[in-house]
């Protein structure tokens, strides 16, 4: 199953205000309501690799970027684009690089059972998603974090979600490696914590949830104030 789903047309959505407006009008249905646009970026580049088929290089030159409730859609200038249901993104991130412009980095779930010989098996796809605008990496990845909290992998008890360790990058649906004596990660597992630890930044370090509070002194003092009580 390939976790992308090309489309011709950006799904119908509506904006938060839109939404309360709806609902505080008691619609027939709420089934019916659209879905809401969490953020929108325009001049957005993209890339997939293994690349996508129908998805050209051309395609994901220049676009906008909906991270709408019910999937994450992008939309080419050149009228082609793709949606990605939000369990199908197993981990997404900031990554900062020296040199070269800052992307959020996703990775996408492609397991498939078919076996047939003109197929090529791919487990995980790399997407990486390139605003023009630096200055949008947190907006969009604190959208991204929102709707695929509303989208929990029903596969993970939800005791396993309060257990109160520290993931490496969350979203309420993400594994978490703890370290304990029982828990080794293996050579592979080894080599790609590496590598994510090297491109990834967290821009939870820097600032505090959603809210945007960039005072990292003032709630790390905090913090210690609530652990001596």
């Amino acid at each position: 199953m390939v976790s992308a789903t090309i489309i011709t047309s950006v799904p119908l959505s509506v904006s938060p205000e839109q939404h309360r407006e709806i609902v505080g009008a008691t619609p027939g249905s709420f089934n019916d309501i659209p879905p809401v646009l969490r953020h929108k970026e325009d001049d957005v580049s993209l890339t997939f690799e293994p690349t996508l088929e129908e998805f050209t290089a051309e395609d994901g030159r220049s676009g906008t970027l909906y991270v709408i409730e019910s999937a994450l859609v992008f939309m080419s200038a050149t009228g082609r684009g793709f949606q990605v249901p939000y369990p199908a993104i197993t981990l997404h991130a900031v990554s900062r690089p020296q040199g070269s412009s800052p992307f959020i980095y996703c990775q996408l779930d492609e397991g498939t059972n078919d076996a047939s010989d003109d197929v090529e098996n791919v487990d995980m796809r790399e997407l990486t998603i390139t605003p023009k605008d630096p200055a949008s990496l947190d907006p969009i990845f604190e959208a991204l974090s929102f709707c695929a909290s509303l989208h929990p992998d029903p596969n993970i008890p939800e005791d396993e979600d309060d257990d109160g360790d520290d993931a490496f990058i969350t979203d309420g649906r993400f594994e978490t490696f703890t370290g304990g004596d029982e828990e080794e990660l293996s050579e592979v597992g080894r080599a790609a914590l590496g590598h994510l630890e090297s491109i990834i930044y967290d821009p939870f370090e820097r600032r505090n949830g959603v809210n945007g509070n960039s005072n990292g002194s003032a709630n790390d003092s905090s913090r210690e104030e609530n652990g001596d009580r």
